[in-house]
């Protein structure tokens, strides 16, 4: 059987053809799009225009510094936070403000707002098949409820304490109408609400002031009658008078000693002095007696006229002896005198001792009389609290209940809210836009139709042409080299492809099917991809793709003694596979062996893992986690896995310096350390090459990308780099999981 054979790869879409389809058809394409654009011009011409007008609400305290409370300060002003002017846009949208705004403007008398009269012919029909709810079913309140909400549209403007209020009708005064009176409302309902508040507090203070006048009359009664019981006079500085008398006892307990113990310091030394004989004109006290003095005064005289007299008499002289015997007659009334000071003395100390012995024992009453007022003074100042308590909170709900009261007479309740911008009628319609409406349906149509007719062309087949050096040859019969079979020809087609798969495959392949029509060279492509299967794989397919098989790779990395293995996969995350398999196939040999995943996607850890979602490098470099907290254990071998991680990458990557560190790190725990770098170049490998370090590339299809990025990898300085693809790879059933994950 004789025929053209061709695969998927065989052909290419003719990016020529394809787009002259848009030229060809351009005039269908242009009266598509005008006839949509009329459409459009004449279903925006009869829609009914829509007005729109909005108030602006500014949230804010009006409360002055003339008529703020007592006590309330500028920084205890309650301002609102972001919650609370959010609650208040809910506030005015609420049903009871709508509800008066509908009744104080009539709209339930407009056909805008009754969705039951303004029903079309095609509305009617849904609401008769079932498909739609009749609107006439609903209350006339709730209609116009439901038209006024879809309406209505308020909302808070970010960042700000400023409420929009929106409101769109055909009626331009209705649309500007319509978000004035919700704002009038809004603040009649606020400035309601601080009235109630203000009647509710003087009703419950009034009843509480009446209490508790009667609370502190009572308790000024209990301070005084204790005051009256207890006896407990109070003196000067508001304290106890037993405690004041006992303060000035002890002073003058204090003088009285110091008296008597100067009298008998005195006496002491005047009784030494007359008693020895020696002067007395040296004692204070002595000197200090009037008597003494003129006997002094008289005796210095005698001794002036004694020596006159002596300068003209002798000594036995009468005048001379009646002088001296004057003279002895003083010294005896000086010492005379001197005595009775000293008696004085003595009396005067005898007096201070009796009286310190009197003050003693008062003190010591006055001590036990203080002690008890201190312990009624206890009592009293409780009782005294009390009442100043009672007085307090008293002035206090006093001077709230005038203020109140103030504010209720006068009608005076500032509302913490003003309108700064009220809606005004709009003169032009925001619906329709006649201009972008036709514009866009103009484009819009153009670039569905143009995508149509690409897909039209595309799917004809006529935008389709053959693959560069792709072979579109009749073959009839083939001969497999090496081992040729008995009657079966080839010819040049098949020559050449059994030469590029050297080294040859033995096979034996049947000459016809079991219909017996002869086989074609796709059927001797399949036999011998099936018998090369059987052979070893880096026999049977490495020269056809340029690269390695796993087993080969994993031989190759124990071999050398490779600490690192870098997997660069182009292809993306389909080649990440190849890594998996390197690194099981390595652990299988005994040796201890762990995966690192740097993709993007978590490709190569996520089938090690059964897909779930651990710490792993960026928590590491992102100082979330430690060594022990990352690594776990793969579910289908005994190799060690360090997934992508849960951190931000933005985040970890700013810490990409310690990567070198932590290859160390692994690659002194571990054997071998794998790493799956995804897409990557020379550079952005260039931090986890250390010694013993190999370069591997991974892919499923060879071709000009794979060797470009091998070559690219070798000008960058890695120059043994091995090409590795998963490709006729034995994959074995699903095993049981050798171990759980830590």
């Amino acid at each position: 059987m004789s025929g053209v054979q061709s695969t998927a790869g065989d052909v290419d879409v003719d990016l020529r053809q394809l787009f002259a389809s848009l030229a060809r058809n351009w005039l269908r394409l242009v009266l598509f799009a005008v006839a949509v654009t009329a459409l459009a011009f004449v279903l925006a011409s009869l829609a009914t225009p829509k007005y729109r007008a909005e108030t602006r609400l500014l949230i804010e305290t009006r409360e002055s510094v003339f008529t703020r409370p007592d006590g309330s300060g500028e920084n205890e002003r309650p301002i609102l936070d972001e919650e609370g002017v959010t609650s208040q846009v809910e506030v005015i949208g609420s049903t009871d403000i709508l509800k008066q705004v509908a009744k104080k403007l009539d709209l339930a008398s407009l056909p805008e707002f009754d969705a039951a009269s303004e029903m079309s012919a095609i509305s009617r029909l849904l609401v008769i098949a079932g498909l739609k709810s009749d609107p006439g079913e609903l209350p006339p309140e709730e209609r116009v409820l439901k038209a006024f909400r879809e309406k209505l549209t308020v909302y808070r403007v970010e960042k700000s304490r400023v409420i929009v209020i929106q409101f769109s009708s055909a009626d331009p005064k209705l649309a500007a109408a319509v978000p004035n009176a919700i704002a009038q409302a809004y603040l009649d309902f606020q400035r309601g609400s601080k009235l109630e508040s203000s009647t509710e507090a003087t009703d419950w203070l009034k009843p509480e002031i009446a209490d508790l006048n009667k609370r502190v009359k009572d308790a000024e009664a209990k301070v005084a009658s204790f005051r009256s019981q207890s006896d407990l006079l109070v003196g000067q500085n508001n304290s106890a008078l037993a405690t004041q008398q006992l303060s000035e006892l002890s002073s003058e307990l204090s003088r009285v000693r110091a008296s008597r113990s100067a009298a008998e310091a005195t006496a002491q030394s005047v009784r030494q002095a007359l008693k020895g004989g020696g002067s007395i004109d040296a004692i204070p006290e002595v000197l200090s007696s009037g008597l003494i003095q003129r006997l002094r005064e008289r005796q210095i005289q005698l001794r002036t006229d004694i020596a006159d007299l002596s300068t003209t008499l002798l000594p036995n002289h009468p005048r001379i002896k009646a002088l001296n015997s004057q003279l002895a007659d003083l010294d005896t009334q000086i010492r005379s005198e001197a005595e009775k000071v000293l008696v004085g003395l003595v009396n005067e100390a005898n007096g201070a001792d009796l009286r310190e012995k009197q003050l003693v024992a008062d003190l010591n009453r006055l001590k036990v009389e203080s002690g008890r007022v201190s312990e009624e003074e206890v009592e009293l100042r409780a009782l005294e609290r009390e009442a100043a308590a009672q007085r307090a909170l008293l002035e206090s709900y006093l001077t709230r209940y005038r203020e109140a009261a103030s504010r209720q007479d006068r009608n005076y309740l500032p509302v913490d809210a003003r309108v700064f911008s009220t809606a005004i009628v709009p003169s032009e319609a925001y619906f329709p836009k006649i201009v972008p409406i036709v514009g866009a349906a103009f484009v819009g149509s153009l670039l569905l139709m143009a995508i149509f007719t690409l897909l039209q062309e595309l799917f004809s087949g006529r935008a389709m042409r053959p693959a560069a050096g792709a072979r579109v040859t009749p073959v009839t019969q083939v001969e497999m080299p090496v081992r040729r079979v008995a009657g079966l020809p080839q010819d040049d087609a098949a020559q050449a492809w059994a030469e590029a798969e050297e080294p040859a495959v033995a096979v034996q392949l049947d000459t016809a099917d079991a219909d017996g029509e002869p086989r074609t060279l796709v059927d001797a492509q399949h036999d011998l991809a099936v018998a090369a299967d059987e052979q070893p794989f880096e026999t049977a397919l490495a020269p056809a793709h340029g690269g390695i098989s796993i087993e080969t790779a994993a031989e190759k990395l124990i071999t050398s003694g490779a600490a690192r293995a870098i997997f660069v996969s182009p292809e993306g995350d389909d080649a990440a596979a190849t890594a998996v398999l390197v690194a099981r196939e390595v652990a299988d040999s005994g040796l201890r062996v762990l995966l690192l995943d740097l993709t993007a996607s978590g490709a190569a850890a996520g089938p090690m893992l059964d897909g779930g979602r651990y710490p792993g490098i960026t928590n590491l470099l992102a100082s979330e986690a430690q060594f022990t907290d990352v690594i776990r254990a793969d579910h289908y071998s005994d190799c060690d896995v360090m997934p992508v991680g849960t951190a931000d990458p933005a985040r970890a990557m700013r810490a990409a310096d310690r990567l070198p560190i932590i290859m160390e790190s692994l690659t002194t725990a571990y054997d071998l350390v794998v790493v799956e770098c995804g897409p990557a170049d020379a550079g952005e490998i260039a931090r986890l090459v250390g010694d013993g370090t190999e370069v591997l590339v991974s892919f499923l299809h060879h071709d000009d990308e794979i060797a470009y990025v091998a070559d690219d990898l070798r000008a960058g300085g890695y120059e043994d780099v091995m090409l590795v693809t998963p490709v006729g790879h034995d994959l074995p059933t699903r095993p049981e999981p050798t171990r759980s994950a830590a």
